[in-house]
């Protein structure tokens, strides 16, 4: 099993750079800005970001979502790090089936801000948005 911060070294960046997806407010043109940037420097494929926002971040990330009342203005980065990282290390076997079962729930909030995020990733990668 991948060290804890090893896995926040490879991660942990990216998880709080697409964070601001699931907040009460629509992200801003910096904050789409940042996490292009961010997505950029880690090099992955539209493929594994889809799943990274599907079974990493939204089964954790929604649950804050509901959870939370008037936005994340005690939004405690460490907290929100330590949570998908014990969620990450229990993605496994049935819980990842899971997850792969429920994610149209749980990205089903955010998902017009994903699509609009990865067009725009698209555009700057110069591919052809769908």
């Amino acid at each position: 099993m991948e060290e804890i911060e090893a896995l926040v070294a490879r991660r942990g960046e990216l998880w709080l750079a697409l964070a601001p997806l699931w907040l009460d407010r629509e992200p801003r043109e910096s904050d789409y800005q940042h996490m292009i940037e961010v997505i950029e420097r880690h090099d992955l494929s539209l493929d594994q970001l889809e799943w990274i926002f599907r079974l990493e971040l939204a089964p954790v990330l929604s649950r804050q979502q509901m959870s939370m009342t008037g936005g994340w203005r005690s939004f405690d980065e460490n907290r929100l790090l330590t949570h998908l990282v014990i969620h990450y290390r229990r993605l496994r076997g049935w819980r990842k089936g899971f997850w792969m079962l429920f994610s149209g729930l749980t990205t089903m909030m955010t998902r017009h801000r994903w699509n609009l995020l990865m067009t725009r990733l698209m555009e700057v990668r110069g591919e052809t948005p769908p």
